[in-house]
């Protein structure tokens, strides 16, 4: 009998059952409008401010620096939009950022593009991995923010984000971070990393989907995300998703005080995948292999197509990727293997295994029973293996 292994957690996770249970009163009981005067609705405010000072308290933030959001892309959009069209005003309209970035940043740095700003986007070089002085040496009178991932969403790198913040105030550039994948897998410090925004999402670590949150730095200006009533201090309109929010307080207090564990057991059961799957012919692991994510392994096997291989791991039991949740629909290799100099024909047979603290090393076991099975089938039909065994013969 197959066993059921999700091994996709940076593409979504499940609902804790403590989130769960934390956020269920606020479907029923505590159904209040928190903007309300009454009681019903006061009941509903203290839950949302207190969740405003768990994430705050994970981040070392105050809590009145932590906004609401829909999820990490509208934080995202609402980080980069804004301060490039409240710097505009003071003739800055140039954007720094990384080739590999989430498209929820390279999209929106594009779309300013098109409004005429200025964008740089940095090398990441074969490790994946931003050079803080490169991001040094693309500043300019005119830059208004650098913007880099605190990890990588497909590789897992982890970037040098206190370095990279200490060369922004250095030079008195704000600085942003989607911090989507990192957040509750590493120790942030928004003060001592020199962090002006950060983006967060609440469905990459057991809360829902649907919920996020944007850091901003105490004093910064920028306009309003959504106009209309006074919540989130006015900078967010609409009535605020209570039952989430509360969701997303309980899991980035639960994650943040076990990260050392969490990290411990992950990186074991991590390195163990990249040391079973290195054994199969032609495989690659991409990106650095310690300076990465503690659940993240993401390999390319030369001579077939991830497709292929993401169906017969599913047929298998197992849920994984090739790459980006949001990028699944394309017949495009992933611009990330691309940035980090991977060929297309490599980087079209990509897999990216993540695992999250509901995983078991017997999971391990079995992805490592059926993985060369499976790649071995393909490449037997594959004529493009073939080839690539004459040509290194």
């Amino acid at each position: 009998m197959k066993r059921f292994v999700y091994a996709d957690n940076a593409a979504t996770t499940p609902v804790s059952q403590d989130v769960l249970k934390a956020m269920l009163p606020y479907y029923t009981e505590y159904y209040g409008n928190p903007s309300s005067l009454y009681s019903v609705g006061r009941d509903a405010k203290k839950p949302l401010e207190l969740a405003r000072e768990q994430v705050a308290n994970c981040l070392n933030a105050f809590p009145n620096e932590i906004f609401f959001t829909s999820g990490g892309s509208e934080a995202d959009n609402w980080a980069i939009k804004g301060i490039a069209h409240e710097l505009a005003k003071k003739g800055k309209k140039h954007i720094i950022t990384s080739k590999f970035e989430h498209h929820a940043v390279l999209h929106t740095v594009q779309a300013l593009e098109k409004e005429g700003f200025a964008v740089t986007y940095l090398e990441v070089y074969e490790n994946g991995i931003v050079r803080p002085e490169d991001v040094e040496a693309a500043i300019r009178e005119d830059t208004a923010l650098v913007s880099i991932m605190y990890a990588n969403n497909e590789i897992g790198t982890i970037q040098p984000i206190p370095e990279i913040g200490a060369v922004c105030k250095k030079h008195k550039v704000l600085f942003h971070t989607d911090a989507v994948q990192a957040v509750g897998n590493v120790v942030i410090d928004v003060k001592e990393q020199n962090i002006d925004l950060l983006s967060l999402s609440g469905h990459k670590l057991h809360a829902p989907k649907g919920v996020g949150a944007l850091y901003i730095r105490r004093g910064l200006r920028m306009p309003n995300l959504v106009d209309g009533g006074a919540q989130e201090r006015g900078r967010r309109a609409g009535t605020e998703n209570v039952a989430g929010i509360v969701g997303l307080g309980v899991a980035m207090q639960q994650a943040c005080a076990t990260i050392e564990e969490r990290t411990q057991r992950l990186t074991k059961m991590r390195d163990r995948l990249i040391a079973g799957a290195s054994k199969i012919e032609r495989s690659r692991l991409n990106g650095d292999p310690v300076k990465r994510l503690p659940g993240n392994f993401n390999m390319c096997f030369e001579g077939i197509e991830g497709e292929s291989l993401l169906l017969k791991l599913d047929f298998a039991g197992i849920c994984a990727s090739s790459g980006s949740a949001c990028t699944s629909g394309s017949l495009d290799p992933s611009h990330v293997l691309l940035a980090i100099g991977l060929p297309h024909e490599i980087a079209h047979g990509s897999l990216r295994i993540s695992l999250s603290d509901q995983n078991t090393e017997e999971d391990v076991d079995y992805i490592l029973e059926v993985l060369p099975g499976i790649v071995s089938y393909l490449r037997d039909m594959s004529p493009l293996w073939d080839e690539i065994v004459r040509n290194h013969a």
